[in-house]
């Protein structure tokens, strides 16, 4: 099998169809390239593409997406719950069957160079691709979002990885990574109230004491008028998502809340899923090589 990587960038535009339409003609126009999946939300101002391939056509759609997002995406006129340094804001590379970390952490410093000098975009490399230790943190790269780090960049410890030590006028900075594969799981809770979202989402997370693998922030969405703990399951072997639900679902109790609903933005690996099946069926001795996908 030849190698494979998927890249899921996110990109600060989910209130545009046209723009976020012309960041995935970008993305399809690479020969070689599977486009796989886009989701966009209007709240938090983002859109999340999926896309695969070889290690290169993937850089190379990467690239091209970033440099057709530059163009389109205006962050002085940008506003949304969700945080954000840039128009793409964020590229992981995840390698998938074969391929090993070090070849996508080898993509995503390739890529990172290539932003940096063809579209004068500060970027910054984190996760395993991450030249410091505290760069490895994504929240930690973006402290300050992008309007804090029109000032912060400047200083020394703040500057970027590749491109110019100052934020691009319109297209801002970039995060580049490499990491395992992640789900972007949120749920939303039945009150408007965001300071229980975010006490809940300060309870669960790594940072906060709570699961290492599990980071996550509480936003409102406004289209709803519900407080909603937004959350990445960094590794769902670790804590599944079942796990998770019922942590959000005990503390909001004990907020005198409920769950509305919860999904998953983007795509989600087939083996994170059995868990839950098993626990809402209640099915005895049900194992994932049941699942016909797994054994084709």
């Amino acid at each position: 099998m030849d190698k494979l990587v998927e890249c899921v960038p996110n990109f600060s535009e989910g209130r545009h169809p046209e723009v976020v339409r012309q960041i995935l003609e970008a993305i399809d126009s690479v020969r070689g390239v599977k486009l796989l999946d886009s989701s966009s939300d209007a709240s938090h101002n983002r859109s999340v593409v999926t896309f695969a391939g070889a290690p290169e056509t993937v850089r190379q759609a990467a690239f091209q997406a970033a440099a057709r997002a530059a163009e389109l995406i205006d962050m002085e006129q940008h506003h949304g719950a969700h945080p954000r340094i840039g128009a793409t804001d964020v590229i992981p590379f995840v390698p998938i069957g074969e391929t090993t970390m070090e070849e996508c952490i080898a993509l995503a410093r390739q890529l990172g160079a290539e932003i940096g000098e063809r579209l004068q975009i500060p970027v910054y490399l984190y996760e395993a691709a991450a030249t410091r230790p505290e760069r490895r943190s994504l929240p930690a790269v973006r402290q300050g979002e992008y309007e804090g780090l029109k000032e912060a960049i400047l200083l020394p410890g703040r500057q970027p990885d590749f491109g110019p030590a100052r934020m691009h006028p319109t297209a801002g900075a970039t995060a580049v990574g490499a990491r395992p594969p992640l789900i972007a799981y949120n749920i939303n809770l039945d009150t408007g109230d965001v300071a229980i979202a975010k006490a809940i989402a300060k309870t669960i997370r790594g940072s906060g004491g709570g699961f290492p693998s599990i980071k996550a922030l509480g936003v409102l969405i406004e289209d709803r008028g519900l407080a909603q703990v937004t959350i990445n399951v960094c590794n769902f072997q670790d804590v599944s998502l079942v796990r998770v639900f019922a942590a959000v679902r005990d503390e909001a109790a004990r907020h005198g809340v409920a769950i509305a609903d919860s999904e998953i933005v983007g795509l989600v690996p087939a083996a994170a899923l059995p868990e839950a099946a098993v626990s809402c069926l209640q099915l005895a001795g049900f194992k994932p090589e049941q699942v016909l996908e797994q054994r084709i």
